[in-house]
């Protein structure tokens, strides 16, 4: 595949430099936006056990910077040696961070743009030549891409924090009337699943491979707020039939009663949505429901929630030409008319919203708004091979984590693309996860289609 963007396998140093360049802008010009908001207390304060304090990740990200562009790619001596283990996701739990000798905000922006300024310098030189690890900026994109995941992260951290409203965004445009059908049938057959040769792919999402998937239907959006109300006023969070076991324990024992943010106040639902509080929107995407909520909502519709191969074969699967694309609107890169990504909104947009970033099938939504849940664990592709490094996908893999696909209104697109996969516990709410259902064109083979992982399947069953 080629593109002029430079994103295919095609394009020369100087595409890949300025790309590499633009990215790397682009990610740290969104970090000092996340932190600059808030003052030191607030940088320094956990909100959430289940998050790092803001200047963790401030730091994080110039360190993992210097390890990978400065020390691997540069060859130069360690600027702070002593504080790699500091910033070692690995090495210690995020509940434990406050208590580490971190540095402070001041030195923390220091480091970090002591870094950035050294690699600046790097990326001029660089020739994008000879490895993987170099050639086609990979390394660059690497570190873009990881910075724009902590700053999601660092979003989330916001959503979590309490106190006045410190990020502001105008909201998306209202979608003209959508009058299609509410679910499409996904011709059955085979697909490309995941890359070869998009350069900045990640490990996961490699290598490409073919995947028989059985006919389904697809929700053309997302489910909404209204949707999922419907099934909260007919007691579902109380119905055990509905729910996995341990789901359904999990949720008795946090009385868990409604999505993460929602409370019922006067005969209405409000919501909090970055130190704001607002009526529940019905038309929009539900947001922050965990795996077990997503299954259970699905079950008492009378569906299932998609597998991933589903899922990529509704994005990514081009009926008319049999080819596999890079998005579901085509090989171009995201625009502003085609999805809700990159923090441009604070808000997943009303259902039916994006027509022009529709697939051909007519499902609308599958990049941006909302994580999707599907039935997946997260298991490597045939043919899979750790790189640069284990600890990013292969010490994940397992039945303990779902995966989800088509990014967020929290995600760059840098860090979202057709094959992106993404991954959590399925009992985490305060991701921006919603989800859309599917059901089975062959109802013998319900809960086994298209599984490219060869999991068990999962489904309404």
């Amino acid at each position: 595949m080629t593109d002029p963007s430079g994103r295919g396998a095609a394009g020369s140093p100087e595409t890949f430099r300025e790309r590499a360049l633009a990215a790397l802008s682009a990610a740290r010009e969104r970090t000092a936006s996340l932190t600059s908001c808030v003052d030191d207390h607030e940088l320094t304060a956990q909100h959430s056990p289940l998050m790092s304090p803001l200047v963790w990740d401030l730091a994080h990200v110039g360190n993992q910077e210097e390890q990978w562009l400065l020390r691997a790619v540069g060859g130069q001596e360690a600027l702070r040696p002593e504080i790699d283990g500091l910033y070692d996701a690995f090495e210690h739990p995020r509940a434990e961070r406050p208590s580490l000798p971190l540095l402070p905000p001041g030195e923390a922006r220091r480091y970090a743009a002591e870094v950035r300024g050294r690699v600046l310098g790097l990326l001029e030189e660089t020739s994008f030549d000879g490895s993987r690890f170099t050639a086609t900026g990979f390394v660059f994109g690497m570190v873009a891409q990881h910075e724009q995941q902590h700053d999601e992260t660092m979003l989330i951290t916001h959503q979590l924090r309490r106190g006045p409203a410190v990020l502001t965004a105008p909201d998306p445009a209202r979608p003209p009337v959508h009058g299609g059908p509410a679910e499409v049938l996904v011709p059955g057959g085979p697909f490309v699943m995941g890359t070869s040769d998009e350069p900045w792919a990640l490990d996961n999402e490699r290598p490409a491979h073919l995947v028989e998937v059985a006919p389904f239907f697809l929700d053309t959006a997302p489910v909404t707020n209204a949707a999922f109300l419907a099934f909260m006023e007919d007691g579902g969070y109380h119905e055990p039939r509905w729910w996995r076991p341990e789901g359904f324990a999990h949720l008795r024992e946090r009385g868990v009663e409604a999505p993460s943010y929602w409370r019922r106040e006067g005969g209405q639902w409000l919501r909090r949505r970055f130190g704001r509080t607002e009526p529940v929107p019905p038309d929009e995407p539900v947001l922050h429901v965990n795996w077990y909520e997503a299954d259970a909502y699905a079950r008492w519709a009378g569906r299932r929630l998609p597998t991933e191969a589903e899922w990529e074969k509704a994005a990514r699967h081009d009926p008319a030409t049999g080819r596999s694309r890079r998005y579901p609107w085509g090989d171009e890169d995201p625009a502003e008319e085609r999805a809700n990504l990159g923090q441009r909104h604070l808000r997943p947009a009303p259902a039916g919203s994006f027509p022009a970033g529709r697939s051909p099938l007519g499902v609308g939504q599958l990049i941006g708004d909302v994580w999707e849940w599907t039935s997946s664990d997260f298991l490597p592709y045939p043919g899979f091979v750790a790189f640069p490094y284990r600890e990013y996908s292969e010490v994940f893999f397992g039945h303990g984590y779902k995966v989800l696909r088509g990014g967020s209104f929290a995600v760059d697109p840098v860090a979202c693309r057709g094959t992106f996969r993404n991954w959590d516990l399925p009992v985490r709410r305060q991701i921006f996860s919603g989800f859309r259902t599917a059901r089975s064109a062959l109802p013998e083979r319900a809960g086994r289609v298209g599984r490219a992982d060869g999991a068990p399947g999962g489904g309404a069953g």
